[in-house]
């Protein structure tokens, strides 16, 4: 009798553990806002190396084509959070009021750039006028583009500006079809390789010598998703940021991470475009104000950038609610 009343209990026990099935993980789309590579790896190390998980998520990674098309992804729902240039949001939230917010601040220090040759005879970025000049259709440097060519003082109109995929800037660079390319420094390791594989040398002109500073690469929440799921939305920053710092710890763990999920790349190169990212997001304003934090003046000086560049007045918006800190961990 004894036994029976054991079976008996184990089968109930089983029959309610059945009909009570484990939590699932909370299911995310995260929209990275360029290619693949080591400088657009955080995401991917979080879900390689389990942090996604451990904060109980499910993070499906794709890739845009530039921040706009990140951003524009977010607002209609394809996907729940991503990353771009925090300029972009900026600007979109003036034109449009898309339902996006920057949660985090991760470059404190601006990586746009021009790229050409040595020998091009673009010594400094006044000497893009007269040049033929390509750029992604939908990165966050065009937004700002237009200020810098008025803090150089030279004529739009002087400029043959082409935008194209950004698959074709290197090639084109590469091949001579155009004088210089307008990039993220981060993307400087595949241009070093596709020159140097045409007997060049690339060039480096940031847009920092025009006094362009503020917030650049930033991670973006749907409002939806805000509202409805904000405890999803601190575990993904929770997981996020603890992603991040692993990774500046280790970048040849990064570069393993990545080659797991695209055995096609090459795990040198994957580090050093890693490496590029280091310095945007490590230093003394990182230091100063805590990793992720948005300052008060630095938001309010990348948003006068955005207006001035796109001819917009200072009121349009108020910076300060395009943002939401609240998720930043502790």
């Amino acid at each position: 009798m004894k036994s029976a009343s054991l079976f008996r209990f184990a089968a109930i026990a089983t029959m309610t553990a059945l009909s009570f099935p484990s939590l699932a993980a909370d299911k995310l789309v995260y929209m990275n806002d360029w290619l693949p590579g080591g400088d657009k790896a955080i995401p991917y190390y979080a879900q390689q190396r389990g942090f996604f998980e451990k904060e109980g998520l499910e993070v499906a990674i794709q890739s845009a084509r530039g921040s706009s098309e990140a951003i524009t992804k977010i607002g209609t729902g394809v996907a729940d959070v991503g990353s771009g240039g925090l300029a972009a949001l900026l600007l979109a939230k003036a034109e449009t009021g898309v339902p996006v917010t920057a949660v985090l601040g991760v470059f404190t220090v601006q990586p746009d750039s021009i790229f050409t040759a040595e020998g091009s005879g673009i010594n400094s970025l006044r000497d893009v006028e007269g040049k033929k000049i390509a750029t992604a259709t939908f990165t966050s440097s065009n937004v700002i583009w237009p200020l810098v060519l008025s803090a150089v003082k030279v004529d739009p109109a002087k400029v043959t500006l082409l935008k194209v995929d950004p698959s074709a800037l290197a090639p084109m660079l590469a091949s001579g079809q155009v004088d210089a390319t307008i990039n993220w420094s981060t993307a400087s390791p595949p241009f070093i390789k596709a020159l140097s594989a045409s007997g060049k040398s690339l060039k480096i002109l940031p847009w920092s010598a025009a006094g362009f500073d503020g917030y650049g690469y930033s991670v973006f929440v749907g409002d939806k998703m805000i509202k409805e799921k904000p405890d999803v939305v601190k575990r993904f920053m929770r997981a996020y940021v603890a992603a991040a710092k692993a990774a500046l710890a280790d970048p040849k763990d990064v570069a393993k991470a990545m080659k797991s999920v695209f055995p096609e790349m090459d795990e040198s190169l994957v580090e050093q475009q890693f490496m590029t990212i280091v310095p945007l997001i490590m230093n003394d304003i990182t230091k100063a104000e805590g990793f992720g934090a948005l300052d008060k003046a630095r938001l309010a000086k990348t948003w006068e950038w955005t207006a001035k560049a796109q001819n917009m007045p200072l009121d349009k918006i108020d910076p300060e609610k395009v943002i939401d800190r609240s998720f930043i961990p502790n």
